[in-house]
């Protein structure tokens, strides 16, 4: 159905109708369907068989699924998956790093907060937070080497760019009162990267050291170099990974403004091949009927430069209707497909491919 149509449908019967699970099925029999592609975030399994790893990609595709995020690098994983027909995308933190050797050898890499305080040894929020300045040529050139060397791998089809940004400077708002936080400002501790290379650079842009501004949150040039910096980090990589012949993809915050705003992510300026929003509406307090939304938003800002796909998340989907929801806003808001993570009931995928079913 357009969307056109099914905001006149909705101003003549009310949303609460057009919410019913067979008006939803009725709006996701459409031939356009057939076009869009449907992913999952998944890890390898090395302990797997191989036909116990047929079993399992042979099920995602029956349900629908025509791409894996994978998690790990393991080319038998790869290679029986894409004997199936499916595309296969190597999921790859990127500025979250504990790598052994960067830890031993590159302290210096790791990004420092307001109060100067570095993620090598004070990681923020959880352990697992050790954040890399992008603005370090260092960092830059690692990661692009490693970029080219997963690119170049033959089994792998695309790299999938996850913690591609700087430290939630303000956590989705689901999450403040687990760890005892009110964010409704920018705090130091959690505000980055006031490295002696991000203040040298910035100075040389024409700005003031920032730890000499009175309320660095409020300038907005400062905002735009953590922003730039980032950008140039992937449009760095982009450029790495088409070299190679091979897609980019990213997962990304919500919408291009709670990107911009609680990870300095600016998204829409990406050299990016698709994109992955996660659209994780619990994380915000919001209903599911916020996903249509939050994709509406971002398709808008994307102005067809790339494709989009709904990240969903699982856990804030309980039941199949609120998973049928989801997919339908997403399709009927633009969203070229969806993306699930984390593990589904065989009742949700019922919903789903009767969500994703073209018309016969």
């Amino acid at each position: 159905m357009e969307k056109r149509k099914f905001l006149k449908l909705a101003s003549a019967v009310g949303v609460g109708m057009l919410l019913a699970p067979e008006f939803l099925i009725s709006c996701s029999l459409d031939p356009k369907n057939s076009k869009k592609k449907y992913w999952v975030w998944t890890n390898v399994d090395k302990d797997a068989t191989d036909d116990e790893l047929r079993a399992k990609f042979s099920a995602l595709k029956s349900h629908g699924i025509t791409g894996l995020l994978i998690g790990g690098d393991d080319e038998r994983n790869y290679m029986l998956a894409r004997e199936l027909g499916l595309e296969t995308h190597i999921w790859w933190w990127t500025m979250n790093r504990r790598d052994q050797e960067i830890m031993e050898n590159h302290s210096d890499w790791y990004a420092i907060n307001r109060l100067g305080f570095s993620c090598h040894d004070n990681p923020p929020y959880v352990d697992y937070y050790r954040w890399l300045c992008p603005s370090k040529i260092e960092v830059q050139e690692y990661l692009k080497s490693q970029v080219i060397e997963l690119a170049k791998k033959p089994y792998i089809d695309g790299v999938h760019l996850d913690y591609v940004r700087y430290c939630d400077v303000i956590l989705p708002k689901a999450l403040w009162e687990k760890y005892g936080l009110v964010q409704d400002h920018e705090m130091p501790e959690y505000d980055y990267c006031y490295c002696d290379t991000c203040r040298d650079r910035f100075k040389e842009r024409g700005g003031q050291d920032p730890l000499e501004m009175v309320d660095p949150p409020s300038h907005q040039d400062w905002l735009n170099y953590r922003y730039d910096s980032i950008t140039s980090v992937v449009n760095l990589l982009a450029d790495a990974v088409h070299g190679e012949g091979k897609k980019i993809s990213a997962a990304v915050f919500p919408t291009p403004a709670i990107a911009k705003k609680l990870v300095r992510q600016d998204w829409v300026k990406w050299k990016l091949d698709m994109i992955f929003p996660m659209v994780y509406q619990g994380f915000y307090n919001e209903s599911v009927e916020w996903v249509a939304a939050a994709v509406d938003e971002g398709v808008k800002a994307l102005n067809g430069k790339f494709p989009m796909y709904a990240g969903l998340y699982m856990p804030d989907l309980p039941s199949p209707e609120d998973l049928a929801k989801a997919v339908i806003f997403s399709n009927m808001r633009g969203a070229e497909g969806s993306s699930l993570f984390a593990s589904v009931s065989h009742a949700h995928w019922a919903a789903f491919e009767k969500a994703i079913a073209p018309k016969q």
